[in-house]
């Protein structure tokens, strides 16, 4: 089955979180905070057409000068979702910069901000290039069951974390998957081409059997085909896929909640394994996760496969031990029950 979409880890486990999804034939991606981005290329970045950023910790948002360095010049807008107080924080960062050239320049490139605060309206603002980047407030934007971005192909979808501020955790999920099968179209004797986008798009939108698709035949004609017909010879719809993106939460009731709900049966979750279980008194003061606890967290959730990410650096030499810890919890093997650390990590 070919993968339209994919996922992958920006950095190793002990450098900056992030997550790349890359969406393999729309020439787009999409980017899951902003720490060290020096491992992704510039012709990675400049396809980036959203970034969701989770809190503005260094270690999640100092990249976001490298990304607006390559992004300056094109026409196409850069979207950016984060946390309450998001907005002001771009705005200082454009600040620090002198813009006066950028007001020349052919395109006006604008970077829209959102910041989620769990509700179901997000204030949002426009920064405009040709306007030497000076903050735009705009209308508030609609909320519905924390979903941030909603395409015809895929949504993410948002959750507000306790970090001791607000840290946002998000999850991909590609809507169902609509490929179009070659043995169909020989035996139906059509061609490939650009008119499949309108059949898939047809097929997602569930139109009516008898709706008239138009349709190239092999013989280079073209002519139009009923999606009734051509949903059954030639078209097989599956699942989407799923990813979740959960870095920097503490360990309590409400967090797990709303962590096993977000990635609920994600293929795959990425998620933070900052502490081993023998620091975990370490992790509650500072709201974040042990190993265990994130193998917890992802049994919970019934996912497929974990991830860790976001080691903490005095585990250098000890790496496999946080991915052996992770992976026993995941399985059931070494549990750890919603118990004394929550209180702990509530506590602060």
């Amino acid at each position: 089955m070919t993968a339209f979409v994919e996922a992958q880890a920006i950095n190793g486990p002990f450098d900056d979180p992030g997550l790349y999804i890359d969406f393999r034939f729309g020439r787009r991606a999409l980017l899951f905070d902003l720490g060290d981005l020096a491992a992704l290329p510039a012709r990675k970045l400049v396809r980036v057409s959203h970034v969701f950023v989770s809190h503005a910790h260094m270690d999640h948002f100092s990249g976001f000068e490298r990304l607006l360095r390559m992004c300056l010049r094109r026409p196409a807008p850069l979207e950016l979702f984060g946390p309450p107080g998001f907005i002001d924080r771009v705005a200082h960062k454009l600040a620090g910069y002198s813009w006066n050239l950028t007001v020349e320049n052919e395109a006006d490139f604008v970077i829209a901000v959102t910041e989620f605060d769990g509700r179901a309206s997000a204030a949002s603002a426009e920064f405009h290039s040709r306007e030497a980047f000076l903050r735009r407030n705009t209308d508030d934007r609609p909320i519905v069951s924390g979903i941030l971005l909603d395409e015809t192909a895929f949504c993410v979808r948002a959750a507000v974390l306790d970090h001791g501020i607000p840290s946002l955790a998000f999850a991909f999920e590609e809507k169902s998957r609509i490929n179009i099968w070659r043995a169909g179209l020989d035996r139906m004797g059509l061609s490939v081409g650009p008119w499949l986008d309108g059949l898939k798009e047809a097929v997602r939108c569930g139109d009516p059997e008898e709706t008239s698709i138009p349709v190239l035949r092999a013989d280079g004609q073209q002519c139009a085909r009923p999606l009734g017909e051509l949903r059954t010879q030639c078209v097989r719809v599956e699942p989407g896929r799923k990813f979740a993106y959960v870095v920097d939460a503490a360990f309590h009731a409400a967090n797990a909640a709303a962590i096993a709900d977000l990635a609920r049966g994600a293929e795959r979750l990425f998620i933070e394994t900052m502490f081993l279980s023998e620091d975990a008194e370490i992790a509650a003061r500072h709201r974040h996760l042990t190993a265990a606890q994130a193998g917890s967290l992802a049994r919970l959730a019934g996912v497929g496969r974990i991830v860790p990410i976001h080691f903490s650096a005095r585990y250098l030499d000890r790496e496999e031990e946080l991915r052996r810890e992770a992976g026993a919890a995941f399985r059931g093997e070494a549990a750890v029950p919603l118990g004394s650390p929550i209180s702990q990590s509530r506590g602060g």
